[in-house]
């Protein structure tokens, strides 16, 4: 297995390298401009402190508050968030609350005009099929008139970025936005810098994902980031095949039964299912309870 040249960015020590440190500004922005719509590309960008959020380790790592100014002029405030598998949707929802309470004012004066707020998640799981979202790859939502089908305001924000569906090739690779979308999803496995990849923004960018110029105490916190990814990913696949496993079971038992009502004998059954005679049994009794 070839050695591994650069960080991965879904660690929450990549994720920060990549993107929540001061050095990775230029990047941050490069980046955000190739996802966010016309009118709020940024011209300026500061970090904020997180102060709504719990103080866990987690938090600190794997999201950071961004407050833009786009070409315009006008404030909004980003949620960057690395995202976990666990309702995401949900945990959206709930950050981007947060950075609607902050902006309110005390006292009668305030009108309650709000400032934009995007929470934008990337992804390295695909979406539940069951929020029918179709093909795209970015999803941006807001608050919608549903008969209608036409939003009641821009104020509120979620882009989710499913990034296991992108599959170009360097070769492949037409904007920056691509680009972008190449090296979340492929620099962990990259022995070199592409072609594709030239311009000077990816230059300097390269040089500071090189896993071998990390100092020793960050390299260290890098590995044990790898390790904990790892273990996460263990467990939910562990989850998902004990589910596919447990709903093929359950396929089955609901067959067993329809050939069973149709006078079907148990051993006939057993081979048809592939269990034992016993299970087949076990579901008898158990649907008779």
């Amino acid at each position: 297995m070839p050695k591994e040249i650069y960080i991965d960015p879904f660690t929450d020590f990549g994720f920060k390298k990549l993107f929540g440190e001061e050095e990775s500004k230029e990047h941050l922005i490069d980046f955000l401009n190739q996802i966010l719509p016309k009118e709020d590309l940024i011209s300026h960008l500061q970090y904020g402190q997180n102060e709504h959020l719990p103080k866990t380790a987690l938090d600190r790592k794997a999201i950071f508050d961004l407050y833009c100014t786009n070409q315009s002029g006008e404030h909004f405030i980003i949620e960057l968030q690395r995202a976990t598998q666990m309702h995401i949707v949900d945990r959206s929802i709930y950050y981007s609350s947060f950075l609607i309470q902050q902006q309110g004012r005390k006292g009668k004066n305030w009108n309650y005009q709000l400032q934009k707020v995007y929470v934008i998640s990337i992804l390295d799981f695909l979406l539940e099929e069951r929020l029918g979202l179709g093909n795209a790859l970015i999803h941006h939502g807001q608050i919608m008139e549903i008969h209608q089908q036409q939003p009641l305001s821009n104020k509120l924000n979620y882009l989710f970025i499913e990034v296991p569906k992108f599959n170009k090739a360097p070769a492949e690779l037409k904007n920056r936005k691509d680009q972008w979308l190449f090296l979340l999803k492929n620099l962990p496995n990259l022995q070199k810098r592409p072609k594709a990849l030239q311009e000077r923004i990816f230059q300097r960018f390269f040089d500071r994902v090189k896993i071998a110029k990390l100092p020793p105490e960050e390299a260290e916190k890098y590995i044990i980031a790898k390790g904990k990814m790892g273990d996460y990913k263990n467990t939910l696949d562990y989850r998902e095949a004990k589910g596919r496993k447990e709903g093929k079971m359950e396929e089955k038992e609901n067959l067993a039964l329809k050939l069973h009502a149709e006078k079907f004998p148990l051993t006939k059954i057993a081979e048809i299912l592939e269990v034992n005679p016993e299970q087949i049994e076990k579901w008898l009794k158990s649907s008779k309870k």
